[in-house]
């Protein structure tokens, strides 16, 4: 067992593990707010992490393995655009559920159990996909970082719904497994040989996810529309993302 194959297993139970303790509380209490998951700083380094490691990582190698297997047409960006809109979209039609019909509305919670499970499955095979064992443990950070918040939001959103409790554990326990899977996946995607374009295709999609986090996810609570003005958060932001152009030297 190489060493980046052990992290990566080792990766699949800490996000687990702080997927099910983040999420637990809610359970537990009715919370009626998720303001007490927020770890600005925190949020912060982890969307510049995101922005950096989908530009200058994930669509760079897609798209060099597409040029290898003579495809000239910008395959990796589409797909990357493709997963930005879709999930742009849905946080939308998310946020005029929230507003229309409040926070109890089951539909609403199903379909935030729906975004965060997709994103949460492409950033797990993002870290499967990685082949560098500094992308793998900036990326990992990063992913913790941000799992710690959305666990706790969603369980506060799913515990706010006329959902069963049935229906509620199995939700939160869909999207707890997502980033695993993804994880597990990404690491026998990339081992495909045969099909070649079957990695560079989910790095894009992943990539497409990583912008997405790093800039307008939560949209007008997004680090970057409503931090930017607060320079010691948005500082943070640019440590992320060079620490993402530093790693990109030996990657």
């Amino acid at each position: 067992m190489t060493e980046l194959l052990a992290i990566k297993l080792i990766s699949v139970f800490i996000i687990l593990a702080v997927t099910l303790f983040s999420g637990w509380l809610p359970f537990k209490k009715r919370f009626k707010s998720s303001h007490a998951s927020e770890f600005p700083l925190g949020e912060a380094i982890a969307a510049g992490v995101f922005l950096g490691a989908g530009l200058m990582h994930m669509l760079g190698d897609a798209a060099s393995d597409f040029n290898q297997n003579h495809i000239d047409y910008p395959v990796p960006f589409l797909l990357a655009g493709i997963v930005f809109l879709a999930l742009l979209w849905l946080e939308h039609i998310g946020r005029e559920l929230y507003e229309h019909q409040g926070a109890q509305s089951p539909a609403f919670a199903l379909l935030a159990t729906l975004m965060l499970s997709v994103h949460s499955f492409l950033a797990g095979a993002a870290l499967g996909l990685t082949a560098a064992l500094s992308s793998t443990l900036v990326i990992l950070l990063a992913i913790i970082t941000h799992k710690w918040a959305a666990s706790f939001a969603l369980a506060v959103h799913i515990n706010k719904s006329r959902l069963s409790i049935k229906l509620r554990i199995i939700c939160f326990a869909v999207f707890a497994l997502m980033t695993p899977l993804g994880i597990l996946f990404g690491n026998i995607t990339a081992s495909l040989s045969h099909y070649p374009l079957i990695a560079p295709s989910f790095t894009a999609l992943s990539a497409g996810t990583f912008l997405y986090l790093g800039t307008l996810h939560g949209l007008n609570r997004a680090v970057m529309i409503d931090k930017c003005c607060n320079l010691k958060h948005f500082s943070f932001v640019i440590i992320g993302f060079t620490i993402m152009a530093i790693v990109a030297i030996w990657t």
